[in-house]
């Protein structure tokens, strides 16, 4: 095979592997002693503790004896995915497909196309419901598509989702205790979370056990959360781009606004009312605060709800208007080109005997009525089919959270998906949980701008960026944390800038603006 260097370096040894594999035209074997053709197929779930039963129950099921097929699941955690992706790779030993986009990245397909199949043709002679939604929906045609018009993976668009991804939480119970307003700008949120510091908010006669904002810090997260009043919300694909006011492209650590939002950010740091191990902190560190026994021991957080972080005391907490920033403007994350609609949901290896008809398996989750049970699990467990054309998503079993039950049964954000919006209106969510109280708290809508979308690269540019990311990753993280803690950053600007344009900061920068204006040119 033709050698290629990895866009990312988290997925190198994938490529090592794949190009070292010999005869990628083996063939996973058809399995018909119960005669019904099988297919290996990868996925990978955030957690072993979800169950995996439906995988062949309810509406799966209903697909499968529909098909005369039977999948043969490999379920992996995320947790030691990657460990066990480069061997699956490097062994020859992958599946006849992949399901879910964070089982595959853009950049192992692309730089493994020998052993994926090209689906344009396929797609057209199998999935008749997938074609349709490509002529009427363009952005998600233009997910599917690489730089050479090329298909290696087929789509799926969330339904019935919030303007705003994650948004900020103020504890409520902290505000009442000391008698404070609701902050309206970013210096009323400061003279909060200060009061929070300094008043025992939390009312228990030590005021030295709060903290008023913690989380572990990054800038790749930070400039969408505690940051965003400063106009820094950046893409989730972690390459820092943001869209201005105005709709122009920008790279973060060399703006203005972000050296300004670094000053403010040390500050909070200097006032003790960001935590001490702010930069030291693991995510269950992090969740241990904000769940404490008797109590949160934080005043703010952001999230996608407030259960998802705070869990048993998600009740303190309430969804805070984004403030005011200095320009006098307020930002809130919206991100849906990366959050709701995405490419790799299912891709297909040159393993798979019979692609023909695992595509027209995939093609009836294109339809709404699957759609609806592969997100929210099946009916009539899960979902309501109230007969009278709407539906009610049911409550959980067992005292689990909406959240919980709808991974446990359904693929849920994983694996094609895509529902028509006049047939979401007839869907009924419960407004006290899950996404029907993320929409229900969705007050900062009307703050919502576009972010810098998910955009496709050539294979040379793909290339490159791993190169040039890769270290300029890590200096902004590593100056941006230093920044924080100690300060300095007055002073250390010019030289920050200097060595930022040595590392190539400008040629990745034009290598996202030519991503972009292609990614303009595919809506027109």
């Amino acid at each position: 095979m033709k050698k290629r260097v990895l866009a990312a370096l988290l997925t190198l040894v994938v490529a090592v592997g794949a190009v070292g594999c010999g005869d990628t035209n083996k063939k996973n074997p058809t399995n018909s002693a119960d005669g019904r053709t099988h297919y290996r197929i990868v996925t990978t779930r955030h957690t072993t503790a979800w169950s995996t039963d439906f995988l062949h129950e309810g509406i799966m099921k209903e697909l499968e004896d529909k098909y005369n097929i039977y999948i043969d699941w490999e379920i992996y955690s995320m947790s030691d995915w990657a460990e066990q992706k480069s061997l699956m790779f490097a062994g020859d030993d992958y599946a006849d497909a992949f399901l879910g986009s964070t089982t595959l990245s853009d950049n192992d397909v692309q730089n493994g196309k020998e052993i994926f199949v090209e689906l344009t043709d396929l797609i057209k002679e199998n999935m008749p419901n997938l074609s349709r939604i490509m002529e009427e929906d363009n952005e998600i045609k233009t997910c599917m598509l690489d730089r050479n018009g090329d298909i290696y993976s087929l789509p799926k668009k969330l339904p019935l989702r919030a303007a705003t991804a994650n948004v900020p939480y103020i504890n409520k119970k902290w505000l009442d205790n000391l008698g404070l307003d609701m902050p309206d700008t970013y210096k009323d949120l400061e003279a909060v979370l200060q009061a929070f510091k300094d008043q025992d908010a939390d009312g228990d006669g030590d005021p030295n056990n709060e903290i008023p904002y913690t989380y572990p810090g990054s800038l790749n997260a930070d400039a969408r959360h505690i940051l965003s009043c400063f106009g820094t919300i950046t893409s989730r694909a972690g390459n820092y781009m943001g869209l201005d006011i105005n709709g122009n492209p920008f790279f973060l650590p060399i703006q203005e606004n972000y050296k300004d939002a670094v000053v403010w950010m040390h500050g909070l740091y200097e006032k003790g009312l960001i935590d001490s191990e702010y930069f030291t902190q693991d995510t269950a560190m992090y969740s241990g605060k904000l769940q404490a026994t008797g109590g949160s021991m934080v005043g703010l957080l952001w999230g996608w709800t407030a259960d998802s972080e705070a869990g048993v005391n998600e009740s303190e907490f309430v969804p805070m208007p984004a403030v005011k920033g200095p320009d006098g403007n307020r930002y809130v994350e919206s991100d849906p080109t990366y959050l709701d609609i995405s490419n790799r949901e299912l891709v297909i290896t040159n393993n798979c005997e019979n692609p023909e008809l695992l595509l027209q398996w995939a093609d009836e989750f294109y339809t709404d009525i699957v759609s609806l049970q592969t997100y929210f699990g099946s009916i009539p467990d899960q979902v309501s089919d109230n007969g009278d054309g709407t539906y009610t998503l049911l409550p959980p079993k067992d005292g689990m959270s909406y959240g919980v039950t709808a991974w446990s049964y359904s693929l849920r954000d994983y694996g094609p998906k895509y529902m028509s919006d006049e047939f979401a209106k007839n869907v009924i969510l419960p407004p006290n949980g899950g996404d029907g109280k993320k929409l229900a708290q969705d007050i900062n809508a009307e703050y919502a701008r576009p972010n810098f979308p998910v955009v496709k690269y050539t294979d040379e540019q793909s290339q490159r960026l791993a190169m040039l990311l890769t270290d300029i990753s890590g200096y902004v993280e590593q100056q941006y944390a230093h920044w924080v803690v100690d300060g300095g950053i007055e002073d250390e600007w010019d030289t920050y800038l200097d060595t930022l344009d040595r590392m190539g900061v400008k040629e990745m920068l034009a290598i996202q603006e030519d991503a972009y204006n292609y990614y303009l040119s595919m809506q027109k």
